[in-house]
């Protein structure tokens, strides 16, 4: 009989230690290039952003605006007459030519103008002197023109006769509507002064000017 020894079998390996190491090692040589290209972006825009930067520090210009008196006048002066106001009046005018014997139904004639027009103030910055501003360092002192009425007008196409009666023994005056319109234009002048006009235009051409030097880098306007 023969005797058999049992045979022992050492440890048996499966594969899976070996593809673990493998599948780790593939992982880190992934994340090291994500993380290499990373840092190479990051490097390049530095690199673009800081030569830029460098060169812009070391030669950068500072803007520089003059505030010199004679520049200043001329930068107000350019604004010429400047209309900051603009009256408007709608109104029934009427004009009249009677006799000082007959009635009027025999010798008078009479008008009834439909009037529209437009009063416009501000104030003429080309009047403006040198002396009229004084510049010291941000601070600024102008003396402003006064305002004043710049156009008065009837708007032709929108004013217009409303009625016309003429007496049975006259004939039509030619000159009563021009006379009429004058009138019209003289009252819409008094209408727009009694509002005040003048006194909003001065106050709109000072608000303009404010603004105005203040663009320029004045801190600090006072007006007389």
């Amino acid at each position: 009989m023969t005797n058999q020894s049992p045979h022992l079998d050492g440890p048996r390996t499966t594969g899976k230690g070996p593809l673990r190491g493998m599948a780790i090692a593939a992982l880190s040589f992934v994340a090291g290039l994500v993380i290499a290209l990373l840092t190479l972006i990051m490097m390049g825009r530095a690199a673009q952003s800081w030569p830029g930067s460098l060169w812009s520090s070391w030669f950068q210009r500072t803007a520089h605006t003059d505030l010199s008196q004679p520049t200043v006048v001329d930068r107000i002066q350019k604004l010429q007459r400047l209309e900051s106001v603009v009256y408007t009046m709608d109104k029934i005018v009427t004009g009249e030519k009677e006799s000082v014997i007959l009635p009027n139904f025999l010798a008078g004639d009479r008008l009834l103008l439909l009037v529209h027009g437009e009063v416009i103030a501000g104030v003429d910055f080309q009047t403006l002197k040198p002396g009229d501003v004084s510049v010291t360092g941000k601070k600024i002192r102008v003396r402003l023109p006064q305002a004043q009425v710049l156009v008065t007008k009837l708007d032709s196409s929108k004013t217009r006769v409303y009625s016309r009666q003429t007496g049975l023994l006259v004939a039509t005056d030619p000159n009563l509507e021009s006379q009429v319109r004058e009138e019209a234009e003289r009252d819409l002048r008094r209408s727009a002064l009694a509002d005040g006009i003048l006194q909003k235009a001065q106050e709109n051409a000072r608000s303009t000017l404010m603004s105005l030097m203040q663009s320029m880098g004045f801190q600090e306007v006072q007006f007389e």
